[in-house]
């Protein structure tokens, strides 16, 4: 593959987090009775005009896959942590078609059932939370002292915020106020940061390889 379609897809892959970051900001402001620091992010889904984040869902996931492939081109990421961004890409297009259900008393007045579609949703972002932190480990080389330690942290700091968020959903009752909404946002500006820093580590002339398609690094 040619060195300016892997350097398209690298671009496609940096700009992912921040459209996703930027679309749930602004959606999230304008829905009225939403508040960003209590709400999910997929509870936008079930707002009017629902269909925003649901789209937003679908274009960080293709994005992320374009990532992913970009890396592999490029043989910049071992081969664990390419899956983990294939998986995490189609975890979310899975979040995008699988709306979740009302959850922490949004919307207001939606009865609190379980359904399948919910259940599956929950599921996949839980897989979704895990696999960037381990992609952001297995981005970590021994030849980088100073990329390592910033993988390692940005991973470390992703996970005990889904920790937080988590526990966060469990221990509110719907309607009372929590903070689980920022402790969920928390991990997607940790690891949009990681995939823009990796972007443009890889995009520097002498990584990004002009032959053709290079295997996965083991």
């Amino acid at each position: 593959m040619s060195l300016r379609s892997t350097r398209s897809l690298l671009r496609l892959g940096a700009a992912g987090p921040v459209v996703f970051i930027a679309a749930y900001l602004v959606n999230g402001a304008a829905r009225p009775g939403y508040n960003s620091s209590h709400d999910t992010i997929s509870a936008l889904s079930l707002a009017p005009h629902g269909w925003i984040q649901n789209a937003n869902f679908l274009v960080y996931g293709v994005l992320t896959l374009c990532f992913a492939e970009a890396l592999r081109r490029c043989a910049a990421l071992r081969a664990t942590g390419y899956v983990s961004l294939i998986v995490a890409g189609t975890g979310l297009i899975l979040l995008g078609l699988f709306p979740t259900d009302p959850v922490l008393g949004f919307p207001e007045g939606a009865p609190t059932t379980i359904t399948a579609i919910g259940t599956v949703h929950s599921t996949v972002a839980l897989v979704v939370f895990v696999a960037y932190p381990v992609a952001a480990f297995a981005a970590a080389s021994r030849r980088d002292p100073g990329w390592t330690a910033f993988s390692i942290v940005i991973g470390v700091l992703s996970l005990e915020a889904v920790g937080a968020f988590f526990a966060a959903v469990e221990g509110t009752e719907a309607g009372a106020q929590s903070s689980a909404g920022l402790y969920e946002r928390l991990p997607t500006l940790f690891i949009g940061l990681w995939q823009i820093a990796f972007a443009l580590r890889v995009s520097i002339p002498h990584r990004v390889p002009d032959s053709r398609n290079v295997a996965v690094a083991s």
